[in-house]
């Protein structure tokens, strides 16, 4: 893995340009810690920090092809780079190295931006092409690496992550209101918004395309579909394991130690099954908690015991939490209210002392209809046939129902279009109660605005592939994958997550709703496709992730330490803090469970925090000199 940075400037690029970029990269030494590169000319700089994964002779980066023409800094993995090698040798072309980068501008220059689509793996990179005075920066099909960005008429800034813009010469610690306003739906600031006003993060499948004179614009090379077939379903199981098979041999081509983490649950024990029949000395990696009924380590434990394979643990205790949560915060470029984030970064911790990749299942659930709630659209049936007269009466019932009461919720739901209904895997602040908790809070920018989009993309899609849909563009790229790529580099250590692949999701996208959710459950194709492989222990256990007892934490060791981060925070312009702490004391005396409320305004407040102590530091540092 690798941090890079790129700036196009209208006019010439100076010295001044230079050294700017050169911090901006070393802000991102974690994420290349092993070597370094920097390019110029007269219009672009390209930046690159480099965590070796495979020895590849000459593979210093930035790359510069064909007489200098063409120059590139790439952050990921193209897995199928010497499949494209052979195609490219038969058209004539010869290598000198045995890099990915000499075959992407291969690739580029016989097929023009077109060679994007070929590409399989997980990369954000950027290609000037000096020749036409044209730069690509392009990420990867899920949105599995990062790229952000920065505009205005004189200059194009690109990097691998969000804190290293601190370091240029614009004032960029301006709070986004409308994004901040969407993360206490999301839990997240979903993109291409990011948390700071003037910076975006390009999407996943799309490219920034910039030319001299001219905007940047946007194109799409990639957009998940989905197009149930009636196929036999053994044949489909078929699918499913070779897909997934050679999903994590590719995934496991490396020249430094490849392991694995093993959260308890079907999709890290598919992956590490997998995996250790190509290297039996693989290692697993669980994170846990000492509180009952929030540790997955003995379950893990026993898992990798069935399948001979040796599994570390660490233990996180509250007081670690708290200690580290503000640095937590820094790494995840904004707030990201995922409690399990922090378990991540621990984890993380302890598995680059032992590798340098890890594997895990991010995605799966997404793809191959995995969340509980994917079954909503079976219980709520009844609904479906219902006269619409009948449906806004029941709703208007259901809403002068005290908080509580049985069946209010089930009316609420069976009564409301899942496009008014459902934002994804977090639905954190209802509209209504932003307005106590947002001084600024704008009634024109609520969160239907976000998944409107989507929704109308799948005009006559079932609900589960309507949902399914709204979290593969919401919540996995702006929850799940940002938290596995910043906690895990954090710790210069790579994550490779073979479900997402463009061969596994052309599988699932012709997987029917009844193998999705039917037999009761979740991911039921997926759990056929592999049950000689699965310990029976996680057969038919419920989904828990890696749950952390934040529930637990705020009434007792984090009550005071969360009640004084409000009491002295400075975004009181921002979020009320004054109700938040009467949020946090409702939820101490067993009111009701606020945790997850609390801990996403809690987030917000410490990532400023820490936000506006970096920025102070980092203009003192400018005006010293």
């Amino acid at each position: 893995m690798c941090g890079l940075v790129a700036m196009y400037k209208e006019s010439a690029i100076e010295e001044k340009d230079i050294e700017m970029t050169k911090v901006m990269c070393e802000v991102m030494t974690h994420r290349g810690p092993n070597d370094k590169g920097l390019y110029s000319d007269e219009s672009v700089i390209l930046g690159f920090r480099r965590l070796s994964i495979i020895d590849l002779a000459n593979g210093h980066q930035p790359y510069s092809f064909n007489d200098d023409k063409y120059h590139i800094v790439f952050n990921g993995e193209v897995y199928n780079y010497r499949e494209i090698r052979e195609e490219l040798k038969g058209l004539g072309y010869t290598f000198t190295t045995d890099t990915e980068v000499e075959v992407m501008l291969s690739a580029y220059k016989e097929f023009g931006k077109e060679a994007i689509k070929k590409f399989r793996g997980m990369f954000s990179f950027i290609i000037w092409d000096k020749e036409t005075e044209t730069m690509y920066a392009v990420r990867d099909p899920f949105g599995i690496k990062p790229l952000y960005y920065m505009y205005d008429n004189e200059s194009l800034i690109i990097s691998s992550e969000e804190k290293a813009f601190f370091y240029t010469d614009k004032d960029v610690f301006k709070v986004n209101e409308e994004g901040l306003q969407h993360y206490l739906t999301f839990q997240y600031v979903p993109e291409p918004m990011s948390i700071l006003k003037d910076i975006q993060i390009i999407r996943p499948g799309h490219m920034l395309i910039k030319e001299k004179g001219q905007a940047p614009r946007f194109e799409r090379y990639y957009k998940v579909e989905f197009k149930p077939e009636p196929a036999n379903e053994t044949k489909k199981i078929e699918e499913i394991r070779e897909a997934l098979e050679d999903s994590v041999n590719i995934h496991m081509r490396s020249d430094v130690p490849v392991g694995s983490f093993l959260s308890g649950g079907i999709d890290s024990t598919i992956i590490v099954a997998l995996a250790r029949k190509l290297n039996p000395a693989l290692k697993t990696f669980t994170v846990g908690f000492e509180v009952e009924g929030y540790s997955e380590m003995d379950l893990a434990a026993e898992i990798a015991s069935e399948l001979g394979v040796e599994n570390i643990r660490r233990v996180v205790s509250a007081q670690e939490y708290m200690d580290t949560l503000p640095k937590i915060l820094w790494h995840l470029d904004g707030p990201v209210a995922d409690p399990s984030a922090i378990p991540i970064y621990f984890i993380s911790e302890e598995a680059s002392k032992h590798v340098t990749v890890v594997l895990s299942g991010e995605g799966s659930d997404e793809m191959f209809g995995g969340y509980t709630i994917y079954r909503e659209s079976e219980s709520l049936k009844m609904f479906d046939s219902m006269p619409q007269g009948l449906k806004k009466a029941l709703l208007s019932a259901s809403q002068i129902m005290p908080e509580g009461v049985r069946g209010k919720s089930f009316l609420e739901r069976g009564c409301t279009p899942v496009e008014d209904r459902y934002f994804g895997n977090a639905n954190i602040f209802r509209e209504e109660e932003k307005k106590i908790y947002l001084p600024k809070y704008d009634p024109s920018k609520i969160s239907t605005k976000i998944t409107k989009e989507f929704y109308d993309e799948l005009k006559g899609a079932d609900g589960v592939v309507k949902m399914q849909y709204i979290d593969i563009n919401t919540w996995l790229r702006g929850d799940i994958l940002v938290k596995s790529d910043r906690m895990t580099m954090a710790h210069s250590l790579e994550l490779r997550v073979p479900f997402l692949d463009k061969r596994v999701m052309e599988v699932c996208s012709r997987l029917d709703r009844y193998e999705k959710i039917g037999n009761n459950t979740t991911k039921s194709l997926l759990r056929e496709a592999f049950a000689s492989e699965i310990p029976s222990a996680v057969k038919t256990r419920r989904k828990l992730g890696y749950p952390v007892p934040i529930r637990v934490w705020l009434k007792n060791e984090m009550y005071q330490w969360a009640k004084d981060i409000f009491a002295r925070s400075e975004a009181k312009h921002l979020i009320n803090t004054n109700e938040a702490i009467k949020l946090l004391d409702a939820h101490r005396t067993g009111e009701k469970d606020y945790s997850r409320k609390i801990w996403t305004l809690l987030c917000f407040a410490l990532w400023y925090e820490e936000a506006n102590k970096r920025n102070l530091h980092i203009e003192e540092a400018a005006c010293a000199k």
